[in-house]
């Protein structure tokens, strides 16, 4: 392993950034050891699906941001964010000879800031799954066990942070598809108040109001400093914006002592299934500790109507990507074929042409009903504390999106902690917790009240001090279940 290798195991993004201001490194140092990184592991891994090295090394030596993360390199999640002169696939053989013709708006919030980006990341065909295994681009290997997946929709840029390649990577989560790769591949995962940052030609806000992009990374300072990097509103936003940060900015925030929280913590799934025993041992480790660090901690939990975010969520989702599809199809003038999709996606497809579009209309006014009814848990409590899964990560295909059935009977369950707070637009995160009996990543979700972002950064920091976690797996990884 060369030095500068090295520096890629040992710092986060903002460790990075400060020895190229420093002078101790350069920029285009960093950005030809991530790629040494990326050609040795990713044919193992599958996490990068396409490079911009030529690109990068160009802009690495121009780099001028006055930013904490500027000069380091990055990878961009090839879902619903645009990079020009990228393929921008959404991990569907449809899209698969599309190539980005411009940035989009958080791509230039990313280059802004002085990120490198060196190629995009592996996602699940419209990101409609828990885990990535598209037919187009095939699994990505979790670094800690490659027989196991890294989740989705975002596993592909959990893999590439956690197998080392770069110190944060770009996500975006419409169920839970920040928060659930981070939990399998033990990063950081902080999924945004709806409206924190743009999406941008995305049409995903009134469209698919669940949608939002950030980061996964092995840090909580970097995730307040990349947030702060890309939040802030675009001029025609459909929805309020939500308040800057108190302190100045979301790393700011990190230097003012975490004040006393009420916590609430749960061991149970919403819909009263057990948790495996593993997840609940985390929850109710963190949550001693979280009592140790003075904080009031207790066994409680929002009520909700748990089927009436799942089913809203599905037709909404299953509507956008039913019209993106039908707009492809638009612009290649013809019909759709059967391998054009895979036949999950081809199912909600068919399906989502045949709904009466008045169920989607209620789809979307149910999403504030229950948004009402978990916002009164906020009134007695700052914080929720529960388990990002309630199961362990999966081997590759047990979640098989070539079997309709299969998606239908075991998907849910993956995404059951996560995906009502995007319903909700609730800020969450995950935060590592250890491991499991199979020594793979457990992950703990905390969700505060709507623009809370500050506060829950906080508190996982507070968290990471008390109970460190390893940043990068060991290479080479555990080839065996």
């Amino acid at each position: 392993m060369s030095d500068i290798e090295r520096l890629l195991d040992e710092n986060d993004t903002i460790g990075l950034a400060a020895l190229v201001a420093a002078g101790e490194v350069s920029s285009l140092e960093l950005v030809d050891a991530s790629i040494s990184r990326i050609e040795a592991r990713n044919p193992t891994l599958n996490a990068v699906v396409a490079k911009r090295y030529d690109e990068a090394r160009a802009e690495a030596s121009k780099v001028t941001a006055d930013s904490p993360i500027a000069g380091v390199p990055f990878l961009v999640k090839d879902l619903n964010c645009d990079v020009a002169g990228l393929p921008s696939t959404k991990g569907s053989r449809l899209f698969a000879d599309v190539i980005a013709t411009d940035d989009c708006e958080m791509t230039k919030r990313f280059k802004a800031a002085g990120l490198l980006i060196l190629g995009n990341t592996n996602t699940p065909e419209m990101g409609k799954a828990p885990v990535t295994e598209s037919l187009l681009f095939g699994p990505a290997h979790n670094p800690w066990r490659l027989t196991h997946s890294t989740g989705g929709s975002s596993g592909g840029s959990a893999a590439a942070v956690i197998g080392g390649m770069v110190t944060a990577g770009h996500a975006n989560d419409g169920g839970g598809s920040i928060r659930i790769p981070a939990s399998e591949c033990g990063l950081y995962g902080l999924k945004p108040t709806r409206g924190r940052t743009p999406t941008w030609p995305a049409a995903a806000a009134f469209s698919y109001p669940m949608g939002i992009g950030h980061a996964v990374t092995r840090t909580v300072r970097d995730s307040a400093a990349i947030l702060d990097a890309i939040s802030g509103p675009l001029a025609g936003d459909p929805y309020p914006a939500p308040p800057a940060p108190t302190a100045g900015s979301f790393l700011a925030a990190l230097r003012q002592a975490t004040p006393k929280l009420r916590i609430g913590f749960s061991t149970v799934s919403p819909a009263g299934r057990d948790m495996d025993p593993a997840a609940v041992e985390a929850i109710e480790r963190t949550a001693a500790l979280l009592e140790s660090l003075g904080h009031e901690v207790h066994e409680a939990a929002p009520k909700w109507d748990v089927a009436m975010p799942a089913n809203s969520l599905a037709m909404v989702m299953g509507a956008s990507g039913a019209k993106m599809v039908e707009d492809r199809l638009a612009e290649l003038g013809r019909e759709l074929r059967d391998d054009d999709i895979e036949p999950f996606t081809r199912f909600l497809h068919d399906r989502m042409l045949t709904i009466d579009p008045l169920r989607i209309v209620g789809a979307l006014q149910e999403i504030e009903y229950v948004s009402r009814d978990i916002a009164r848990f906020y009134d007695t409590h700052d914080v929720w504390l529960t388990s990002t899964l309630p199961v362990l990560v999966p081997e590759l295909g047990v979640i098989n999106t070539s079997d309709v059935d299969s998606v239908f009977a075991l998907a849910g369950r993956f995404s059951e902690l996560t995906a009502v707070f995007n319903v909700t637009g609730q800020p969450a995160a995950s935060i590592p917790a250890g491991f499991d009996p199979n020594g793979l990543p457990i992950g703990i979700q905390i969700v505060g009240r709507h623009c809370s972002e500050e506060m829950l950064l906080q508190l996982s920091a507070q968290l990471e001090a008390a109970a460190p976690w390893p940043t990068v797996a060991p290479w080479p990884p555990t080839p065996a279940s």
